[in-house]
């Protein structure tokens, strides 16, 4: 293969790349997300600055992805913390789990998705939404909330999804040294929302060492919502370079 035939190529490996070289669609992405008051401490202690916190609440949310171009169907979920920077108020996304590897490499590569792998899932239980994250064997989430109670003005739901996202963008260089270390920003665009409800909720999050999502415990339920969607992920722009002199 000649040198400029490499940079043809989007990601390694180099003839079987790790995720395909798509802007994605999603169609029939449903949500369950739950709002939660947690410790102001534990709030402060992950994340970075110049972000800030009005209120210590963080969102807990389980994705079932009806189909995806590029990637099919799967299932993620996280945690996802309402921030400031500077007069914007939006979302940094903590942490989140996949069962699917070419969107986890893809979501880290391409963009800076905080995604490893893990076993989410969302299903109906006798009345109950039920969204799970299991890692490894073991049952880290489980969230519960009333199928279907009481309809969620679409408006109102569509505002909950397209807050501004922030992530952290790290890249290691080959001693070790950060190479790149930036905040950025993105923002889900296209949307469609073709149902949503609210109603009551409850959390559960048990401690794992490599699956931290308890370190930002549960002390109260603020809101809960289950929604249906068609959307597009919009690229991601930096906002504040770490390494910056």
């Amino acid at each position: 293969m000649k040198q400029h035939e490499v940079t043809r190529h989007h990601a390694t490996p180099l003839l079987n790349p790790a995720y395909p070289p798509v802007v994605p669609r999603f169609t029939h992405r449903e949500y369950l997300n739950i709002v939660y008051r947690t410790d102001p401490d534990a709030l402060r202690a992950v994340v970075p600055e110049p972000l800030e916190i009005d209120e210590p609440l963080v969102r807990f949310e389980v994705m079932r992805m009806g189909d995806v171009t590029g990637y099919g169907p799967y299932t993620e979920c996280g945690q996802a913390i309402p921030v400031r920077l500077g007069a914007e108020r939006g979302e940094y996304l903590h942490a989140m789990y996949l069962d699917n590897f070419a969107a986890t490499a893809s979501g880290r590569e391409a963009s800076a998705y905080p995604k490893t792998i893990g076993s989410p899932a969302l299903y109906v239980d006798h009345g109950a939404l039920v969204g799970v994250l299991d890692y490894g064997t073991i049952r880290v989430a489980t969230a519960t909330m009333g199928y279907k109670h009481h309809e969620l003005d679409p408006e109102e739901a569509a505002a909950q999804l397209t807050v501004p996202t922030f992530m952290l963008k790290l890249v290691p260089g080959y001693d070790g040294t950060p190479q790149v270390a930036q905040l950025v920003r993105t923002r889900i665009s296209e949307v469609a929302v073709t149902g949503a409800w609210t109603g009551p909720a409850r959390l559960q999050l048990d401690a794992h060492v490599l699956a931290p999502l308890a370190d930002l415990p549960v002390r109260e339920i603020v809101s809960a919502s289950h929604l249906l969607t068609d959307l597009t992920l919009a690229p991601v722009a930096p906002v504040h370079d770490y390494l910056a002199r």
